[in-house]
């Protein structure tokens, strides 16, 4: 169903976005909790298996070290029996083997766990942004919503991916083997390692770094989506003003600060390798020193020493890799922090805990001094009083500006009275669930919202069950089953983004199949034909009153001639209603209706318009 937008002169009153739960600054030891908490608690399962088999090829690794004494100090000793290689070799292949298929599934299954948490991360977002209000997609550019589920999911995926497989394998192979190093000589593991504590400081300035750095790194990325997609939508519009320039400069400016925050985390996460490589060959000088002073002097044999050393060298690379993982984690925190600002959206526009369905038993419309504002102390609508019968076709005019939007996007909730209280049939609509709210009312606007897939698609949106008949009799209804046939694929035929390869009469009599078939008792238009030629207008104006029939009908219309028509005429202006009364009626009065009527219908003359008026009130009362 198309939304209403606020009128355009309220376009800067927009309403603030709704207040979220902010995690910016939340630490990562917190945010790493929830992820686990709302996200991993369900596979702890396969978690768990991971571990199993990360804990057996870390077992394999420290003792393919220990084989190494037992080579050196047994297999290649003075009348060796040479069966001691075959039990070796065979010992080397069977852990080889055992390391392998675990380290498989070991992988496998955190890699899966981590995909599987960033799709319920990202089913959770969806979820919660579809039911976001209307004010919040109007304070938020498209571009930065798309950025949470693409540049932020896509690093968090990468992020959680790392942490689950490293902090799986890794970290099990790198406490076996220090255990092996502890078991052989804990002076000399000490030793070892005695260098290492010094990374600390450095590695959380980096982190801290990081963090700072990929969070306006994906800002960037925000507001970079959110640059294309305004430019490519509005493309018409950059070329017939000639801002192709302008648009590249933006875009360049934007690169050009992407690329020097990529350029600076990129120069943070490689320092860590470094650092790692710098403090391990000390650790290893001072085992070489240590160690051979102790083979020469036969404290130790060497195949024990060379036993150790390949510990020491195996716990190399697990050790470093698990060093960097805080720069890497940083980043996936970063991702996670503005995911979160988006699923803890609160909407404001929600259903009550009492609430119950609606009745619409004949389908009045009410507006009780009812008083809004976008902003506190923008006030739009001023204790405003509307009358609308049911079953009537009830017009609001004005001037731009006036409120009239407003009105039709308070009756289905897109907002909320400050003041007063908006009811159908006697019941408060605040009372009443969302969804019975907007099953019970159709809306046809200007901006026609059609989605990339079928004709057939489109008119069945918000009623996928409808048969192949009830959606041919409602395009038929709306004169749009002729076209649809001539189309390439018929109802099969996709419209495109937008419904961009149908003309804009072609886009609105869709629009109002779509309400056709959908058959709600109450029908909101908000200027459906201001757009259209002639002839498309008139064409969609039949299929206008044949949808209107029988419905209680809230049309919102600058060309006066297309409501001369309605049972009821509200002339808003400033918030307020000024005259109410029919179109004869009102142009009698010479007030504000007389004028707005009058400025259309200047160039036509005075008999022409009088003609005009009376004529077609004549047919209408006839």
């Amino acid at each position: 169903m198309t939304e209403p937008a606020p009128d355009k002169a309220n376009i800067a009153e927009a309403p603030p976005q709704p207040q979220a739960k902010r995690a910016r600054g939340a630490g990562s030891v917190r945010l790493m909790r929830r992820l686990m908490r709302e996200f991993a608690r369900p596979h702890w399962g396969r978690m768990a298996l991971s571990v199993v088999c990360g804990a057996l090829a870390a077992l394999a690794t420290s003792a393919n070290a220990m084989l190494v004494k037992y080579v050196l100090d047994d297999a290649f000793k003075e009348n060796a029996a040479f069966e001691t290689l075959y039990l070796i070799a065979g010992a080397a292949m069977a852990l080889a083997v055992l390391k392998g298929i675990a380290g498989y599934f070991q992988t496998v299954l955190m890699t899966t766990v981590g995909q599987r948490v960033i799709a319920d991360i990202q089913n959770r977002l969806f979820g919660r942004l579809i039911h976001a209000d209307l004010a919040f997609f109007q304070a938020t550019p498209s571009g930065q919503l798309i950025s949470r589920f693409t540049t932020d999911a896509n690093q968090l995926r990468f992020a959680s991916t790392q942490v689950f497989t490293v902090l799986g394998q890794q970290a099990l192979t790198l406490a076996g083997l220090l255990a092996t190093m502890f078991y052989q000589d804990w002076l000399l593991a000490i030793i070892a390692f005695v260098v290492f504590p010094l990374a600390i400081a450095p590695v959380r300035r980096m982190s801290r770094r990081m963090r700072k750095v990929s969070l306006n790194f994906q800002d960037e990325m925000g507001h970079f989506n959110a640059l294309l997609s305004q430019v490519f939508q509005g493309a018409r519009h950059v070329k017939a003003y000639g801002m192709e320039a302008h648009e590249t400069a933006r875009a360049v400016a934007l690169t050009e600060r992407i690329y020097r925050l990529f350029e600076r985390a990129s120069r943070v996460r490689a320092a860590a390798s470094p650092l790692m490589e710098s403090l391990g060959g000390v650790g290893i000088a001072l085992v070489i020193l240590y160690g051979g002073w102790q083979v020469t002097h036969g404290a130790r044999t060497a195949g024990d020493f060379l036993s150790f050393v390949t510990a020491l060298m195996l716990a190399y690379q697990p050790f470093k890799q698990l060093s960097g993982l805080n720069v890497t984690v940083q980043e996936g925190m970063a991702a996670a922090e503005r995911i979160f600002e988006m699923i803890d959206v609160v909407p404001a526009i929600r259903d009550r805990a009492d609430a119950r369905p609606l009745v619409v038993t004949e389908g009045a419309i009410r507006l009780d001094k009812v008083s809004f504002a976008y902003r506190t102390g923008d006030s739009v609508l001023n204790e405003i009083d509307l009358d609308i019968p049911a079953g009537r076709k009830v017009a609001l005019v004005g001037p731009s500006g006036a409120g009239k939007s407003t009105v039709l996007n308070l009756i289905p909730r897109f907002y909320d009275v400050a003041g007063g209280r908006v009811t159908i049939d006697g019941q408060d609509v605040r009372d009443v669930t969302l969804a019975s709210l907007r099953g019970a009312i159709g809306l046809v606007s200007q901006e026609v919202s059609l989605f990339d897939d079928t004709v057939r698609a489109n008119i069945a949106y918000g009623r996928p069950e409808a048969s192949e008949a009830d959606i041919v009799a409602a395009a038929t209804a709306a004169a749009a089953h002729d076209f649809i046939m001539d189309l390439p694929q018929g109802y099969d035929t996709v419209v495109g983004e937008l419904g961009t390869r149908l003309s804009g009469g072609q886009r609105q009599r869709l629009s109002i199949a779509r309400a056709m078939l959908k058959n709600a008792p109450i029908l909101l238009l908000d200027e459906a034909t201001s757009a259209l030629d002639t002839e498309s207008e008139r064409q969609v104006q039949d299929a206008l009153k044949r949808l209107m029939a029988g419905r209680t009908s809230v049309v919102i219309a600058h060309r006066l001639s297309t409501v001369i028509d309605a049972d009821l005429i509200y002339a808003i202006d400033g918030g307020r209603v000024v005259e109410v009364g029919r179109h004869q009626e009102l142009l009698q009065r010479q007030g504000v209706y007389a004028r707005l009527w009058a400025l259309q219908f200047a160039d036509q003359g005075e008999p022409q318009e009088d003609r005009l008026a009376d004529g077609r009130l004549a047919g209408v009362r006839g």
